[in-house]
């Protein structure tokens, strides 16, 4: 039965390698953890980029203020820090990042 909760996929390049359903204002990294996915973290503020991926379609909460790790170049190209930004709806996520 349909929950009405986002559903996020992830993929490496083009191969979907897991998916699970985001609770409310849950950061992408735990989304992650819960499609058994482990995307690399560090600062979990969104200073360094590490956890760093690239949207590939759906839409994500971003900031007003970006955080640090994070430029309009990069959100131009996809990229999304998987630490401190939500899914808003359903989302197709790639683990690699937009370098």
């Amino acid at each position: 039965m349909p929950t009405g909760l986002p559903v996020v996929r992830f993929f490496r390049g083009s191969e979907i390698i897991g998916s699970a359903e985001a609770s409310p204002g849950a950061p992408l990294v735990d989304v992650a953890e819960q499609a058994g996915i482990e995307i690399p973290t560090n600062c979990t503020s969104g200073n360094c980029g590490t956890c760093l991926v690239r949207l590939i379609s759906g839409e994500v909460g971003l900031p007003d203020v970006l955080p640090p790790g994070l430029d309009e170049d990069l959100v131009s190209e996809g990229g999304i820090l998987t630490c401190c930004i939500s899914p808003l709806e359903n989302c197709d996520i790639d683990v690699k990042p937009p370098l």
